[in-house]
């Protein structure tokens, strides 16, 4: 498994890659909103392609980045979520809020 990231892959979208979990959750919190409030797109992906496992740290992380956008007045979309982010997201009721 490699170390998580979180990058503009390219304007207006934000790629989550690696192991989403308690370990990696605060740094990437910081850097996903840093990386959002400097974009200049009016739309957000958020794209979970990369993603190799997560916890429900990164359907909380998810959530934040979508918040984060909201604020600065983006319109989002998340593609490629994994099947282990897409099954905590049932059990909470949020995969309508994600549908990719």
């Amino acid at each position: 498994m490699s170390d998580a990231g979180v990058s503009m892959a390219e304007p207006g979208v934000l790629r989550l890659a690696g192991v989403l979990d308690y370990r990696s959750g605060p740094g990437l919190r910081k850097q996903g909103k840093a990386l959002i409030e400097a974009s200049r797109e009016p739309r957000l992906v958020l794209d979970c392609s990369a993603v190799e496992k997560s916890s429900s740290v990164g359907l909380s992380l998810l959530l934040a980045f979508i918040r984060d956008g909201q604020a600065a007045g983006k319109a989002f979309e998340v593609r490629g979520m994994p099947d282990d982010m897409r099954e905590i997201a049932e059990v909470y009721d949020l995969d309508e809020v994600l549908a990719s």
